[in-house]
This record gives C-alpha cells, structure tokens and sequence, in this order.
C-alpha cells in the first residue's frame, strides 16, 4: 500500500511537470532575450553575406524592427513562389518626389501566448491556423508605412491591422480605376473557403493618413469584388449568393454594398440591417 501510495505521487508530479511545460512552453519559445539573440545573429549573418547596402535597405529597416518593436514581433516574409527559393521580406518600396517610403508587413504574437514563428504565418497550410492558433501562438498582422532620410533612420508613419492571422502570400501595389485611386492589397490564402481573401488598404486622403481597409475574396462558394455603387470616393463592393447543390453549384444574387462615412460601416439598401465592418 506504501509502495502503490509513493507511485501514485510520483505520477501526480510528472503529470504536473508535464502541463507547465506544455503551457509554459521552453525558454527559447518564450524568451524575449533569446529571440532578440537569434535575431540579431541572423540578421549580422546576412549583413555580412550582403554585396550591396544602402542606409534605407531591409536589413536597416529588419535591424530597426528588433531594436523597436517588442519581442515576438516580425517582419512577415512573401510566400515562396516555388518549392527551392529562398522567401523575400514582405516590404514594398515607393519614392514620392523626395521621400522614401516602405510598406512593410509586420506580425504581433499575443502577448499572453508563445511567440509566433514566421515561417508558420505564410502560405496555404498557416491559413487554416485561424481555427486553433493557440498551440503556434497568435499572430497579429499589420500593414505599416515607414518613412526612411537619407541617413538611415526611420520613422513609422502609421500602422493598420489585417483582421486574420496566417496565409499571407503577397502584397501588391494597386491603382482603382474608377476614383484613380492607389491602393495595397495584401493577399491571403484561405482554405477554409477554398481560394483567398484580400485586404485591399485605399489611399482616400493621400498615402501619409492611415488607409480605408475594403475586403473581397473568392473561394468556391463565396465571392466579393470591387465596385464603384455610389460613386464617391471609397470603394464598394458586391456579394454573391449561391446555390450549392450536390447536382451544381451557381450564383443567384449579388448584394451592393457602400461605405456609410455617418455608420462607420458597410450597408446595403437590400437590408439596413445587414452591415460589414469591411
């Protein structure tokens, strides 16, 4: 009975060992030191197998992230476009008349969770991380505008959220036809809907003012584009419906949606009821 009593014991406290490492996770997933460590080391890695530098370059702007962000905090890589390349930083670089500007794409992990790691917030597989991130952490994604001088230093002009948090693939710098106004769409794989979102940010008063955040997607049975309803200056879209039936699958309606700048929202005439924050 002594023996039995000594075991069972012995088991409660592995047991509970067990669950603070599960939780807790290793230093190395949660340490704000050790990741500052391996980041640096990995980007002096870089600096020195670099031939070329420039002061505005992204290893200045990936230097300048470690040094003023918090730990746990990226700067996002583009999916790989094939299987053996190496993946670039998800930046874009646009000069306007003298100023240099950089939109970057930069991921937060929650605070209260493990770190996120980069190569799992991109592409198809880190898509469907939006039903149980908890495991990999929490990734918070936004798109930030950064102003370089001529010396190197940078300065955040704004940065807006990107409501979802893995599938990145790319980010492309857009013009609306209709309003001929420029905008960035970042590109998401999505297979819960089988295709992919964007999240497309419009320049309604000139680059320097944070964006308006207008989403469409495309998937088998869901699909939302860009249009002009009302004729203003932001962006609208349509719905589709559709029918899927074991026999076909098809369109029935499409629903025009508009910004109402009094609601802060996206409404429709069909329903007033019926209302997108995007």
């Amino acid at each position: 009975m002594k023996v039995l009593r000594i075991l069972l014991i012995a088991i409660f406290f592995i047991a509970a060992c067990s669950d603070d490492k599960v939780d807790g996770g290793s230093d190395a997933e949660t340490s704000a030191e050790t990741d500052k460590q391996l980041r640096e080391y990995n980007l002096k890695v870089r600096e020195e197998q670099a031939k070329k530098r420039t002061p505005c370059d992204t290893l200045s702007l990936q230097d300048y992230i470690i040094n003023n962000y918090e730990a746990g905090d990226y700067l996002v890589m583009f999916d790989k476009t094939l299987t053996y390349t190496i993946p670039k930083p998800a930046v874009y670089y646009y000069k306007d008349k003298n100023t240099q500007y950089i939109f970057a794409v930069i991921a937060k992990s929650k605070r209260t969770e493990r770190y996120v790691e980069p190569q799992n917030l991109v592409g198809y597989e880190s898509s469907f991380i939006n039903l149980d991130s908890t495991k990999l952490g929490t990734a918070f994604f936004y798109l930030t505008l950064f102003e370089c001088d001529g010396n190197g230093d940078f300065t955040k002009i704004w940065e807006s959220s990107v409501p979802n948090h893995g599938g990145f693939n790319r980010m492309t710098l857009k013009r609306w036809p209709a309003k001929n106004t420029m905008y960035m769409e970042l590109n998401f794989e999505a297979g819960i809907i089988s295709g992919h979102r964007n999240y497309n940010y419009f320049f309604i008063d000139g680059i320097r003012n944070e964006p308006h955040l207008m989403e469409t997607y495309l998937g088998i049975v869901h699909k939302r584009h860009l249009a002009n309803v009302n004729n203003d200056k932001f962006p609208d879209y349509f719905e589709y419906r559709f029918i899927d039936s074991s026999d076909y699958i098809r369109i029935y309606d499409s629903i025009p949606f508009y910004w109402s700048e009094k609601r802060n929202l996206y409404i429709t005439d069909k329903n007033r009821r019926w209302t997108r924050p995007y």
